[in-house]
């Protein structure tokens, strides 16, 4: 029984103390409300080291997996499932969501004051949007977390380089397989501030926000939080049957919970990745894919954005006095969401951009700026959970596809150091 105890607590730990700072934060911003931003800078600390270890975190990680890779055909069909599993589940959490908000229209009995954008919105062209999504002008622009799609591709090309030249047996490849092993480490070490940080952070958020989420929009979000519950309920346990069958559902469920309350507490898929990488390797995906499919992830696998997204569309529609209906406005809508998606760079307040990409593809007056923005914010913390643990699923869902339906008994990462 004390043996049970000990597993439980060692399994658990880091995760429960999470929860019980969050906690204590959440508590202390509701008690002190907008005093409670004292705390902010203790919040801003944990966020921006974060943030600082985790673009060199993508290009090593990246270029590292990519870069001891022998066989290329092997990357083409992880490149090639991912995408698949990439599009798969963003169609189905788009249909769902078109379903969802048709039945429960989200601006129903809304009476919100429209106000004026501060700025006038930028037209936006899709090839522009396309060019700015994955390259940069200047080297020095990708060394930003704000172009993390161009870094990845930039590493991908990097490390492609590095296997092309010698692989495994090159001095740059085993240079960057023990600059990976120290950046985990490193992300270890600012973890260890994580309980302050991210209780520091939920008590100036709580004290400074908290008031608005009685406002106008709660039936919105009335809609919006039960449905990404069941679908990280139900979806993610169909993808992980899937995946891996009762053993696969089990063990997702059982390492899920760090990065999914990092996910929430962050609002940044990027911030969550690495304890999305060590948790990944902990349900046992091999290294490669999970170095490959993680990064990526989290910038273009968002499963939440796409239910969002629609939302957000529905929304202004209902706002406006216009009908959500239509298979051309349904088509449009996927299609946004999921641009949506690719555009958004994976860190708190990057929806901004897809968020003016909506209002100018449909025509929307500048005034609808606002609502959606707010909106964008309220939706936030559970569709970056969606989002960052739907990259996990995604990886163990492209295991299954690489390595057989019995991959998890093949114990694949047994041999690495957690």
């Amino acid at each position: 029984m004390s043996q049970t105890k000990g597993t439980f607590w060692e399994n658990y730990r880091f995760s429960v103390t999470l929860i019980i700072s969050i906690a204590i934060g959440s508590i202390i911003g509701l008690l002190f409300g907008e005093k409670a931003t004292v705390l902010k800078p203790f919040g801003d600390i944990f966020l921006n080291l974060m943030f600082t270890a985790v673009t060199p975190l993508v290009f090593i990680t990246i270029a590292s997996a990519v870069g001891s890779m022998v066989n290329m055909k092997r990357l083409g069909k992880i490149l090639g499932n991912m995408f698949l599993t990439f599009v798969v589940t963003g169609l189905i959490a788009a249909v769902l969501i078109i379903v969802v908000v048709n039945i429960f229209p989200p601006a129903a009995g809304a009476n919100i004051e429209l106000g004026a954008a501060e700025t006038e919105l930028e037209k936006l062209s899709f090839a522009d949007q396309v060019v700015q999504a994955v390259t940069v002008n200047d080297f020095s622009k990708i060394l930003s977390r704000s172009n993390m799609l161009p870094l990845i591709v930039f590493s991908i090309l990097f490390g492609y380089c590095v296997s092309a030249v010698g692989g495994e047996d090159n001095i740059v490849a085993r240079a960057l397989e023990a600059l990976s092993k120290v950046m985990m480490k490193l992300i270890g070490v600012i973890m260890l501030y994580a309980p302050i940080g991210l209780g520091a952070y939920f008590a100036s958020l709580i004290g400074e926000f908290g008031p608005q989420l009685l406002g106008a929009y709660a039936r919105a979000m009335a809609v919006y939080y039960p449905l990404c519950i069941l679908y990280f309920a139900v979806a993610f346990t169909a993808y992980t049957y899937y995946a891996g069958g009762m053993q696969g559902v089990k063990t997702f469920f059982k390492n899920i919970i760090e990065p999914a309350v990092t996910s929430i507490a962050t609002q940044s898929s990027i911030a969550t990745m690495p304890v999305n990488l060590k948790a990944a390797s902990r349900i046992g995906v091999p290294k490669d894919i999970r170095e490959i499919i993680l990064p990526i992830g989290a910038t273009m696998h968002m499963d939440g954005t796409v239910l969002s997204s629609i939302l957000k569309i529905s929304f202004l529609f209902g706002i406006f006095g216009q009908e959500f209906t239509g298979i051309g406005t349904y088509f449009t809508a996927i299609l946004l969401s999921i641009l949506g998606g690719v555009v958004m760079s994976g860190v708190p307040g990057g929806g901004l951009i897809g968020e003016m990409l909506i209002v100018n593809m449909y025509g929307f007056p500048p005034e609808a700026f606002p609502i959606i923005a707010t909106i964008g914010f309220l939706v936030d913390p559970p569709a970056t959970c969606l989002n960052a643990t739907g990259d996990t699923v995604a990886s163990m869902i492209v295991t299954r596809m690489i390595e057989g339906k019995d991959w998890m008994e093949k114990k694949l990462t047994a041999h690495e150091e957690l």
